[in-house]
């Protein structure tokens, strides 16, 4: 573990001075403030190789592309992980925009019939199915098209055992999935109607997200597994697939996210993961596999006072990153600090204070830090906010109040898949 921490330390260090290197060569270059993300595949693509690397026999790995459906993203994980799930057709276009053949599974409520025949249509590995009548649309659509379908059934456990999270979809009312109940009248909606088209292969899980507990997660996957055991026998079911999903947190406030190692190891040890035989056991994680190899970087374009408090008002903000707003946090940062100020009057700064990070827009829910602490923020100087990887970007208002998009950066892998932590190397996409 302490080898593990030590090389992410030190790969940080080096992406912090990449980084560093960007923005001054973006000020000799442009006179705008900066406002950018920068991805780092290489870190992506490292991290994915931990993961795999400690996982039992039997277990795969996809990637949730909702966490961040970036192309090149998609491109730097297609040789590492067993597929994609997506939660939408377009979801499913950007993937087989990438490649044509690469497993994928298509989650998520509410599907239309049109996106229903295009995932059909585009070749799906399978689909998580989540209502009665959902299944009955793909049971009549996989006959119109005559194509084989492979199910897997999205199940919402009636327990109470579950961990709590900040979202939770699982283990009580809730839009997603087929209570388990249903079970039985979803085997005989398949075999009455599916004719031999529709092959319900598992079950897939997904109870809840962002669960920082390796311990409760071990225990909830084993619980998984217990269930599709007993449904198999009592429906007389082959099960070949357990779909766990993913829910591995990332916290944002300093303390520790999830243990994916000890994770990991409890299922190597429990006996339901030893004797899952010909079974296979999917994990589905977005938000673990990219949130900490994201950057967005930000350029301070005013500092003033307002009733004794200090704001920092930054070149971007909400609208280009709304986790913070989403989940009523403090986003982490540092801060980059730059010596361009082609003014004639003097440089607001700030110096060891408390000041409130805030963006361009017209609401004052528009701010990424309340109260933090630096030592020394001067306009012209770059927040770089850290942890920006996942669910920043895509989830974000873009368009609001037509301020330009931030540009896109990408620290790539060189010769042997060794870091290219050189800014020359740091593409524009």
């Amino acid at each position: 573990m302490n080898e593990i921490n030590e090389t992410k330390e030190m790969n940080e260090n080096e992406i912090g001075r990449t980084i560093q290197q960007w923005i001054a060569q973006r000020h000799r270059e442009s006179s705008d403030p900066v406002c950018a993300y920068i991805y780092d595949l290489h870190g992506i693509r490292q991290n994915v190789r931990r993961m795999l690397g400690t996982m039992p026999q039997g277990t795969h790995l996809f990637y949730a592309i909702k966490a961040n459906p970036d192309r090149r993203i998609i491109e730097a994980l297609l040789p590492l992980v067993k597929g994609f799930e997506v939660a939408s057709f377009g979801e499913l276009a950007k993937v087989r925009e990438v490649s044509a053949d690469v497993p994928v599974l298509f989650g998520g409520p509410g599907k239309k019939e049109s996106e229903l025949a295009g995932a059909i249509r585009l070749n799906v590995s399978y689909i998580h199915v989540e209502s009665l009548l959902e299944l009955r649309k793909i049971a009549m659509l996989a006959k119109q098209l005559d194509k084989m379908v492979s199910v897997l059934l999205r199940i919402n456990l009636r327990t109470s055992t579950l961990p709590k999270t900040h979202i939770t979809m699982g283990g009580r009312p809730s839009p997603f999935g087929l209570d388990e109940e249903l079970i039985e009248e979803a085997v005989s909606i398949i075999r009455e109607e599916g004719e031999s088209r529709v092959d319900l292969c598992g079950f897939h899980f997904h109870s809840l997200s962002n669960n920082t507990q390796a311990e409760l997660h071990a225990e909830m996957v084993q619980l998984y597994l217990r269930k599709a055991e007993q449904w198999q026998q009592a429906y007389g079911l082959n099960v070949r697939i357990v779909n766990a999903g993913g829910g591995f947190g990332v916290t944002y406030d300093g303390s520790h996210g999830f243990d994916w190692e000890r994770f990991t190891s409890l299922l190597s040890q429990s006996e339901a993961v030893q004797m899952l035989g010909d079974k296979q056991l999917w994990f589905e994680p977005g938000r673990y596999v990219v949130a900490d190899y994201g950057y967005y970087a930000a350029e301070v374009v005013d500092i003033k006072q307002s009733h004794q408090e200090w704001f920092a008002v930054i070149r971007g903000g909400t609208h280009h990153n709304r986790l913070p707003a989403s989940w009523g946090h403090d986003h982490p940062f540092y801060v980059v600090h730059t010596e361009r100020w082609p003014y004639p009057f003097a440089r607001p700064e700030l110096h060891e204070a408390y000041v409130t990070i805030a963006g361009e827009l017209c609401t004052p829910k528009d701010r990424m830090h309340a109260n933090a602490s630096v030592d020394r923020l001067r306009a012209g100087d770059v927040v770089v906010f850290v942890k920006s990887g996942a669910y920043c970007w895509t989830i974000s208002h873009h368009d609001f109040l037509g301020h330009p998009h931030p540009q896109f950066y990408y620290v790539t892998e060189g010769e042997h898949d060794e870091p290219t932590y050189d800014a020359v190397h740091v593409q524009h996409s």
